[in-house]
């Protein structure tokens, strides 16, 4: 029997800025695709929105802005989610699907630079505002002398704080400033070769309960270019991170029907940082992903990872 599709969907959203807007986004395309349903949102507040000053592995890592909105699905609150796809956990939630990934937005890093400041040319001890692992592993890699100074909260906190600050510069995701209208804000969107984002960087993560329901409505919305990349990203970063918050950064894209995979491992200071490629068949994404992570975890990765868990990683 062919499942009935809902007349009105509910989406749990967390309330900043740019959580609503993802999530408005998709119900726009929602409502494009079938003329006759209602979308609404559903805000929840979740751990990480409480504790936005806190360090994010003080607080439970990346569940810590996904756990509330999960639980909303389970317990019949709502219907889906739209997260950012580099905040999700890799390891999934009983019950819970990933069922689309829209097309990516820009996956590159943002740097904003006091008055017109490239970050090229930053100079030595200059301090730079990041609350990013990944960030700051890559900045000090590149730039030794560099102070960093930790940065919590939305874009548009994070913003008014480098406003009202003396640091030299300041590091956003390019997506999340399209995203609100403030790209102009960046001075550079920096190149991947040289500084790897985050894996799933700009892109998006439809979640909803796993039923034919829900797989037949949301598949139309899932883009295969951008599912077969973000599934190499995130195999490798399950592969290596282990629940951890640790500075790693990948980065996929296709040349036809071959998918190439750069990733990422670095000390917290940048001292030691272990860089690779694979590459394969796009119908492998997933495998592509652990053979890289089996393959800088045999260059040292394992044991730089290993220091950074303990503590160590710092001069």
């Amino acid at each position: 029997m062919m499942a009935i599709r809902p007349s009105k969907v509910v989406i749990a959203t967390r309330g900043s800025a740019l959580a609503l807007w993802q999530s408005r986004w998709v119900a726009d395309r929602l409502m494009e695709a079938y003329a006759d349903l209602t979308v609404d949102l559903h805000v929840v507040k979740t751990t990480g929105d409480r504790f936005q000053e806190a360090a994010l592995q003080a607080i439970g890592g990346k569940g810590a802005f996904t756990k509330e909105i999960t639980e909303a699905i389970l317990q019949g609150d709502a219907d889906l989610a739209v997260h950012s796809l580099k905040d999700l956990p890799t390891q999934p939630v009983p019950g819970l699907r990933v069922w689309a990934h829209p097309p990516r937005f820009d996956p590159r890093d943002a740097w904003i630079g006091r008055e017109g400041l490239r970050y090229r040319d930053l100079p030595r001890n200059a301090a730079v505002a990041t609350g990013s692992l990944r960030r700051r592993a890559q900045l000090l890699a590149q730039h030794p002398h560099a102070r960093v100074e930790d940065i919590r909260g939305n874009v548009e906190t994070r913003l008014r704080k480098f406003d009202e600050g003396s640091m030299a510069g300041m590091f956003l995701a390019m997506a999340g400033l399209e995203r609100l209208g403030f790209a102009a804000r960046a001075t550079e969107a920096l190149d991947v070769e040289t500084f790897l984002p985050a894996p799933g960087q700009g892109a998006l993560a439809i979640e909803g309960r796993e039923d034919s329901v829900w797989e037949a409505m949301l598949m139309p919305l899932d883009d295969a270019d951008t599912r077969d990349c973000v599934t190499a990203e995130r195999s490798f970063l399950a592969a290596l991170e282990a629940g951890c918050q640790v500075p790693l950064g990948a980065f996929a894209r296709l040349e036809g029907g071959t998918l190439i995979l750069r990733g990422l491992v670095s000390s917290l200071d940048g001292k030691d940082v272990v860089r690779g490629q694979a590459d394969g068949d796009r119908g492998r994404a997933e495998d592509i992903g652990l053979a890289l992570a089996a393959e800088l975890r045999e260059r040292g990765a394992g044991r730089i990872l290993d220091d950074v868990r303990n503590g160590g990683g710092m001069a």
